[in-house]
């Protein structure tokens, strides 16, 4: 199922699947939507209540009329939880999403929020400087359709394959291509140290070997000696589109106590 939440001019899409068992939240990196979420729903949706959600500006989300911080993202996140009429959700997010999943929990009641299932963490200030100043610059649509081929080059670089997958993410990020950079820009300038630190709900480090964020689970442990912390597979990232069965599985396991995913 898929529908929207919020009033006119300021709705929040979001994808659902699952009738009962606890809530999930689901958040996705930027610059993506929640379709990268869209191969694991089938799955998560036999054990949980998942919702995927477009942050705002991104997807089919309608944009905030100015770029936001990461908590002020969060703040229009949780607002669409409520008007769902989620009570207690886990909340999983990847990259940017795991920073807004922080967000969230921080926001929200305590012990409203039951698990955080977090993906390639950014908790290195040296490297989000570096990825802020690189990653994220304003870029014009070139008449030649130039910057069309230069987002696939670089995510055939960062994402290798498949050709499906590559393309899924040129098309998001070229949907939103005048404010791409809008979320990217606040994941840099967000610290997740303390909201990951003060999380008051067991935690999860569920990352692929190759992600681009994995070496950041090493710095996670030090702060949340506690959490649990599995490397799904040898790939670069992805994971509820890469392998989502194994992804739904980690995920519920985890949510629901029965059992550590391999």
């Amino acid at each position: 199922m898929r529908g929207y939440v919020g009033p006119p001019g300021a709705q929040i899409h979001y994808r659902s699947s699952g009738t009962r068992g606890p809530a999930l939240v689901l958040l996705h990196e930027s610059p993506q939507a929640s379709n990268v979420f869209a191969p694991a729903m089938p799955a998560l949706g036999r054990s949980l209540r998942a919702y995927a959600f477009d942050t705002p500006g991104y997807g089919q989300s309608d944009p905030p009329p100015e770029p936001l911080e990461i908590p002020g993202y969060a703040r229009l996140l949780l607002d669409a939880v409520d008007a769902l009429g989620i009570d207690e959700f886990a909340v999983a997010g990847q990259h940017t999403g795991a920073s807004l999943a922080l967000a969230v929990t921080d926001l929200a009641t305590p012990g409203r929020v039951t698990h955080a299932i977090l993906s390639g963490l950014v908790l290195d200030r040296a490297e989000r400087e570096r990825l802020g100043a690189t990653w994220a610059p304003d870029k014009p649509i070139d008449p030649s359709g130039q910057h069309l081929r230069d987002l696939w080059a670089r995510y055939l670089d960062i994402w290798e394959q498949p050709p499906e997958l590559v393309n899924l993410a040129v098309a998001n990020i070229a949907s939103v291509f005048e404010r791409y950079n809008w979320a990217y820009r606040a994941a840099f300038r967000y610290d997740p140290t303390e909201p990951l630190r003060t999380a008051p709900c067991p935690v999860l480090l569920l990352t692929a070997a190759r992600d681009m964020l994995a070496h950041c689970d090493d710095i996670a442990r030090q702060i949340r000696p506690d959490a649990t912390s599995i490397q799904l597979t040898d790939t670069t990232g992805q994971l509820p589109w890469r392998v989502p069965e194994e992804f739904a599985t980690a995920v519920v396991s985890f949510v629901t106590g029965t059992g550590r995913a391999p």
